[in-house]
């Protein structure tokens, strides 16, 4: 990444990755947490053992504690098999308990005797199990205000407190758009089966202007959407989500000689689509209009489109 927030903390990153401490990482829904877990992960010596997430606000009370420590046969109404837990089924590696202070108030209990002992016993079992793993948390919300409102235990929280790390909102990281969307580009299209979209410049300018409420999974999605529709051609401004399209700034050059680099290097046709594409993004799509800022006739100019597939 480029920004200065996000080499900071990798720093960090790098220098407490191996070692045996509890991390929690605190920052927004979709800001990218499970990601940092598993790169925290993947720079330790657990590498090759299981990582393991667990979305603490995603499981029902009632089963919360089966979940975690696993459950004997016959422990509970439904409990047919004898089941692992996602603390067992992390052993040797690391277990990542996002959202946290959504855990109910029994389980954490039950976690923090884990957390002293390194043992546990599944729900109706009367054996303790002893296992290796290195716990990273993540909260949406500093975990002292959960403290203070009585949702999260005290005793818990000073025991998991280890090193915190603020993984801060992509309004913040502008800088980091370019780099992740052209991540973003390659990771959907071979998901997808599609082949790569390009991202004009002004598509782009519009990415980082927005305000990304829905942080890197917001910008995911969108990504997603222009791989399905624009498949092998050039992705403009329009083609983004009706939210994105009305950020350009004012002082945004609309110009298309502005926003054309051309060079020598390049094939005649992707210029010719740069050209095309960037006429149209200025006119907001009217052809005629993209065709007299140009110079040309509407005829000419859609008959090029149609050879450099510009639609």
């Amino acid at each position: 990444m480029q920004s200065l927030a996000m080499r900071h903390l990798d720093r960090i990153v790098r220098a407490v990755a191996d070692k045996d401490v509890v991390m929690t990482l605190v920052g927004e829904s979709g800001s990218g947490k499970e990601i940092l877990a598993r790169r925290i992960h993947d720079l330790s010596s657990r590498r090759a053992e299981p990582f393991v997430p667990i979305n603490c606000a995603a499981i029902p009370e009632a089963l919360f504690e089966s979940e975690l420590f696993g459950h004997e046969k016959g422990a509970f109404t439904g409990a047919s098999e004898k089941a692992r837990g996602k603390i067992e089924s992390a052993n040797g590696g690391t277990l990542f308990l996002d959202e946290i202070g959504e855990m109910p108030l029994g389980a954490q209990a039950k976690l923090l005797r884990f957390l002293e002992g390194r043992k546990f016993m599944r729900v109706g079992g009367s054996t303790k199990i002893a296992v290796d793993v290195r716990l990273v948390t993540a909260t949406l919300r500093p975990l002292e205000d959960e403290v203070d409102a009585g949702r999260f235990r005290a005793d818990l929280f000073y025991r998991i407190q280890g090193v915190p790390l603020r993984v801060p909102p992509l309004r913040e990281r502008h800088e980091d758009i370019g780099p992740l969307v052209r991540q973003l580009v390659a990771h959907a299209s071979a998901r997808l089966g599609t082949r790569p979209p390009k991202i004009t410049r002004e598509a782009m300018v519009a990415l980082r202007s927005y305000a990304w409420p829905g942080n890197v999974r917001e910008l995911r999605n969108a990504i997603e959407l222009v791989c399905l529709l624009r498949e092998g051609r050039s992705a403009r401004v329009r083609d983004l989500p009706p939210a994105i399209q009305h950020t350009l700034p004012p002082q945004a050059p609309r110009n298309p000689r502005e926003n054309v680099e051309l060079s020598i290097d390049r094939p005649l046709r992707e210029s010719i689509e740069q050209i095309l594409s960037a006429a149209l993004d200025a006119e907001g799509g009217n052809r005629a209009r993209a065709a007299a800022r140009l110079s040309v006739s509407l005829r000419t100019m859609q008959r090029y489109a149609s050879r450099v597939g510009v639609k």
